[in-house]
């Protein structure tokens, strides 16, 4: 009995000294986890080290530590072994590691591929085989799960729950060690970054000039959120639009849209900051200019930004931060940052008003054809303008700084009198008709004497004003009674050009009043002239302040140019814009006349930019200065085609591919227009419409858009479903509908040698 007793001894104490020995292993092995992760300064470092003693202890083939980002609700890893260096970021809920996250209990998979919460998309990606995984959360001592130790593979054999106690025990040694890394890692990264604010915002606010303070800024911003892209949108109080200048020197380009539009508006307009993480899961983003651009938005961070008296002066917006969703703390440093900038940014707002008013002055006194003289208060010349030198017909500007005693002498010291007496008495005088004489030219000139005088009643000098009424000049007065005055100077310069023709190549313009018979049977004659003088009194204010010039009144039809006699380089534009306005116009004399119980007015437009032959075309007792060509007739043909497509403003591609500005523009047909045989592309302008009068308008243009491909391919299924996603998106619209029909009549009866072009019969 006692011998049996002493074996069973023996056997108590192997036992006690083997699990001793194991307590003894792990508590060394927890010692030199917190040695060895202690030795590492970094996250990183610190994650490495833990990563490859898990590995190692558990004898696995990789192993990952996953950390919780609560700024963004994901889970990120710095290393992965077997790998270089890399951040890997997954949901916080998502695969393996969320689940263990999330839930706070380990778990053991020995066959991954049978887990469905196992995602092989990465194994596909990198051609290594999961077998088996072994997870478990990282808990602080205080309980708090940090985030997640995850091994692949184990080498030899399977994982087992001796191999989750020891991974458990590692991960709670290490998680202090772990989360004073983050937080000392997320201090000098704050650190750093308000070091690299301070001299970002120094070298921003020393700048004056506004182009080049936008890209500074916008620049600037991008490298500090780590962003693709990012814009810096300030408004326009004039034309309350928001605008951004884009590009350098003469290759700037400058974006414009009212200030209560899309994302940019709505931020503007409520002074609130929009952040959007997933962009296209929004439905206040808008697809379709990624569709145009290419360009794929994931994420969206614009804030208003703010001056120091707190009105809202502009926005900033940031896309597509790199890495992940811009967070709240991405949003205080940008507001940070555009709260600092808005100052310089006003200053040079003010800067460039300042100068831009300059060389408005400037250039007003050059463009005036009376010549302008300015004198300080001793009688010195501090200014002229080139039409000074052009009426006293002077080789070489150098009156300024002469006093105007030595040019005003002999002849002409009468007028030296009367600017001496406007010093003294501060009255305006004015002369008639009066004579000056250089050298053997006497001329009749008109002279204005205006005192100067600052804001605040002091006196700066004088200014004397001089128009010349020669021959000339009242033969260009008497004429402009009957013609456009540019016109009449064009005739003036060049008589010879403008009476035997000349090629140009305007934009032709063409409108009609739909339904015109029918008003005038209504009217009545002395009613239809008294509508017909409104409506072209509205119609001329529009075309006029785009300096376009109206050929005739053909009935109730106009026909108007931009670019001769004289040309623009946005001819294009104007005309277009022009023809918007035309149509607003319309529709706000609507209303003045639904006030009155009088029927509305419609109007169709078509636009065409060619050559056309300019001159005066008659007999020798009558001859009219008119334009005539291919150029005017496919305009007019655009006018009539108005009704087919049930449009109000039609133009043609060579139109279209000219201008400069930015429009809602949808391409609607290939057509041969009657005695042609080429096909012309034409295009509908819906920019006078508002969001009430045409919804969704930008889903509608996309829409279309996807209808005319498959249209132009002979696919008539697919294009009906477009149309048809189109009339879901607005179900007035009518163009959609006959293409529907159109499809369906092509789909019966297919055509042979199908190139999508339409032929109209009519004119």
């Amino acid at each position: 009995m006692a011998t049996k007793k002493k074996t069973k001894s023996t056997s108590d104490v192997q036992a006690l000294n083997a699990d001793e020995r194991k307590r003894l292993r792990q508590a060394e092995l927890l010692v030199n986890v917190s040695r060895s992760m202690s030795k590492r300064d970094s996250l990183d470092g610190a994650l490495e080290t833990l990563v490859q003693l898990t590995t190692q202890e558990l004898g696995a083939d990789r192993g990952t530590i996953f950390l919780n980002d609560k700024e963004t609700g994901e889970l990120y890893s710095r290393i992965a072994l077997g790998n270089r260096q890399h951040t890997i970021r997954i949901i916080n809920n998502k695969g393996i590691a969320g689940h263990v996250f999330t839930t706070h209990e380990h778990i053991i998979i020995h066959d991954a591929y049978a887990d469905e919460r196992f995602n092989p998309e990465t194994d596909k990606q990198t051609g290594y085989e999961t077998k088996s995984i072994i997870c478990v959360p990282i808990r602080t001592v205080t309980g708090e799960v940090i985030g997640v130790t995850q091994a692949l593979n184990k080498l030899d054999g399977q994982f087992t729950e001796d191999d989750i106690d020891l991974i458990k025990a590692m991960s709670t040694q290490a998680a202090t060690v772990l989360k004073n890394r983050q937080t000392s890692e997320k201090m000098q990264k704050s650190r750093d970054q308000e070091l690299e604010f301070l001299d970002i915002v120094a070298d921003i606010t020393s700048e004056i000039d506004l182009g080049k303070l936008l890209q500074k800024v916008m620049s600037e911003a991008t490298r500090m959120l780590n962003a693709e892209r990012s814009t810096l949108f300030v408004n326009d109080e004039k034309t309350n639009e928001l605008f951004s200048q884009i590009g350098e020197g003469i290759g700037a380009t400058e974006i414009r849209f009212p200030n209560h539009l899309g994302i940019a508006g709505a931020v503007f307009s409520s002074g609130e900051s929009i952040n959007m993480p997933h962009a296209y899961a929004d439905l206040r983003f808008n697809p379709s200019f990624d569709k145009q651009t290419g360009f794929f938005t994931r994420s969206i961070l614009c804030v208003p930004l703010v001056n120091k008296s707190g009105k809202v002066i502009g926005v900033t917006q940031m896309l597509n931060k790199r890495g992940g969703a811009f967070n709240h703390e991405d949003e205080a440093r940008l507001k940070a940052f555009t709260a600092q900038v808005s100052i310089a940014l006003e200053n040079a707002k003010l800067f460039n008003d300042v100068q831009n008013m300059k060389n408005y002055s400037e250039s007003m006194l050059d463009s005036m054809s009376n010549g302008v003289i300015t004198l300080d208060e001793k009688g010195t010349i501090v200014t002229c303008n080139s039409a000074v030198l052009k009426i006293f017909n002077l080789e070489t500007n150098d009156l300024c700084d002469k006093p105007v005693d030595d040019f005003l002498t002999t002849e002409n010291e009468w007028l030296t009198k009367r600017v001496h007496k406007l010093v003294e008495s501060q009255t305006s005088d004015l002369i008639m008709d009066a004579e000056l004489m250089f050298g053997k030219v006497t001329l009749s000139v008109n002279i204005t004497l205006l005192p100067l005088n600052s804001s605040d009643g002091d006196k700066l000098g004088s200014m004397i004003m001089v128009e010349d009424v020669s021959t000339e000049k009242r033969m260009k007065a008497t004429m402009s009674r009957y013609i456009d005055p540019r016109l009449a100077d064009q005739l003036m310069e060049d008589q010879e050009a403008m009476s035997e023709g000349h090629i140009a190549r305007p934009t032709v313009l063409f409108s009609d009043i739909r339904g015109f018979t029918t008003l005038t049977e209504e009217l009545g004659a002395k009613g239809t002239v008294s509508f017909l003088n409104e409506y072209f009194t509205r119609m001329y204010d529009c075309i006029n302040k785009e300096e376009g010039m109206i050929d005739k009144f053909i009935g109730d039809a106009i026909m108007a140019a931009f670019g001769t006699p004289i040309a623009h380089d946005d001819d294009e534009d104007r005309a277009l814009r022009a023809g918007i306005e035309m149509i607003r116009s319309v529709w706000d004399w609507n209303e003045e006349r639904a006030k009155s119980g009088l029927k509305p007015v419609d109007m169709g437009l078509g636009l065409n930019t060619d050559d056309v032959v300019c001159g005066e075309i008659g007999s020798p007792k009558f001859k009219d200065l008119t334009m005539i060509g291919d150029g005017v007739n496919l305009a007019a043909r655009l006018e009539s085609a108005c009704k087919s497509y049930s449009a109000r403003i039609l133009i043609s591609g060579n139109t279209h591919e000219k201008l400069r500005g930015s429009y809602r523009i949808r391409d609607i047909d290939d057509v041969i227009v009657k005695g042609k045989t080429k096909p012309v592309r034409v295009y509908e302008v819906l920019d006078y419409y508002t969001a009430e009068s045409f919804p969704n308008m930008m889903d509608v243009i996309g829409y279309f858009s996807e209808g005319r491909t498959h249209y132009r391919a002979g696919d008539w299924k697919p294009a009906i479903k477009s149309f048809s996603d189109v009339l879901r998106a607005n179900p007035d619209d009518k163009l959609s509908q006959k293409y529907i029909d159109r499809c369906e009549a092509l789909k019966k009866d297919p055509p042979k040698d199908w190139n999508g072009v339409f032929v109209m019969t009519t004119k």
